[in-house]
């Protein structure tokens, strides 16, 4: 049996070189390099909508991420891609899972907390209670691999637990045991400006990232503008037993280590190949090497995006068939789930 992959991406514009190598180019890889894999890639617009959105932003931007999703190179003959409203499913198990979930488990939630800030009285209920239904999304399917990023593992960890506390409370064995999966280098790409922070559309700079809709002339400017130190390359002494830059390395060149990450990243290499090539020298190769690779990658994306977007009635086809592809699976498993708790 096919195992099941769900993952999504938020429509809410200026998405980044941070989601294409975070999510994005590994569900590529999924798709293309895993036969015995059955992925959903979702373009989650219920959780958007956490936050107050322009109706009419909202769908050009569902439908750009569609776009972004085609032209990276997601197949929909191979993959399922759809918008989550467009199945219900997703917010009738949410309900459910609502009623297993305990406060307690919420509350530790520190995306929330991050998010909230102090001003978590008037922040929406959707806010608080979404990691039940990324829990709901997953499951409906009994999806049982999630690719992850580092700051997501902890909503994984709550579907997990939702998940076995419902197969315990029933006294079943319903919901499988759901795995992560981080895959690929640089899963956490840093702002151009402070290696210190992620990479997010939110920063006031937009020097701070790479948007896939940048031109060449962008990207050449924001990597020559791009943050780093007066030393020289590292070399492959800075790895560590694990493959990964060594932490005294990462906490004292920070921003050097990010563009290293990107590279090796975006290049296919190993850290430890990156730095074969390139350590010892100065920062101005690494930065025309790295030039050079994301107009050859990413600023193509933008192009067929583009271009998609003069055609929202393929886009649409695309997201509809998706979407009873979907609509299928999720009511059947939903139907199971209601003979369980005693539904009629």
């Amino acid at each position: 049996m096919a195992k099941k992959i769900f993952s999504g991406v938020q429509p809410t514009g200026n998405l980044h070189l941070g989601n294409y190598l975070g999510a994005i180019k590994n569900f590529v890889d999924l798709q293309n390099n895993h036969s015995d894999i059955k992925p959903y890639y979702c373009v989650v617009d219920l959780h958007a909508i956490t936050v107050w959105q322009d109706p009419e932003k909202l769908r050009k931007e569902i439908l750009e991420t569609t776009a972004i999703f085609l032209a990276s190179g997601i197949d929909p003959k191979k993959s399922i891609i759809f918008n989550q409203s467009k199945v219900e499913g997703h917010t009738e198990l949410a309900w459910i899972l609502n009623c297993i979930c305990r406060i307690g488990w919420l509350n530790r939630m520190t995306q929330f907390k991050e998010k909230a800030g102090k001003n978590k009285e008037n922040v929406s209920l959707g806010l608080y209670s979404y990691p039940v239904l990324m829990a709901a999304d997953i499951l409906a399917y009994k999806s049982n691999l999630v690719p992850v990023g580092e700051d997501q593992k902890q909503h994984l960890e709550l579907a997990r637990d939702i998940a076995k506390k419902f197969n315990h409370d029933y006294k079943v064995n319903f919901f499988p045991d759901i795995k992560p999966l981080i895959l690929g280098r640089a899963t956490r790409v840093m702002s151009l400006r402070n290696g210190n922070s992620k990479m997010s559309k939110s920063d006031i700079s937009d020097f701070s990232r790479i948007n896939l809709l940048d031109d060449p002339d962008t990207i050449q400017n924001k990597i020559k503008k791009a943050k780093t130190d007066s030393f020289e390359i590292m070399g492959q002494d800075c790895i560590g037993d694990d493959g990964n830059i060594k932490d005294s390395v990462l906490l004292e060149r920070p921003e050097a280590v990010n563009l290293i990450q990107i590279y090796a990243a975006l290049s296919n290499q190993d850290l430890s190949e990156a730095l074969g090539l390139l350590g010892g020298k100065e920062f101005r190769k690494l930065k025309e090497n790295l030039i050079d690779i994301l107009i050859d990658k990413i600023a193509p994306i933008g192009n067929e995006v583009k271009k998609m977007l003069n055609d929202k009635i393929f886009l649409n086809k695309v997201l509809e068939e998706g979407a009873e592809v979907a609509r299928t699976e999720s009511t059947n498993n939903l139907k199971d789930i209601k003979e369980i708790i005693g539904f009629i």
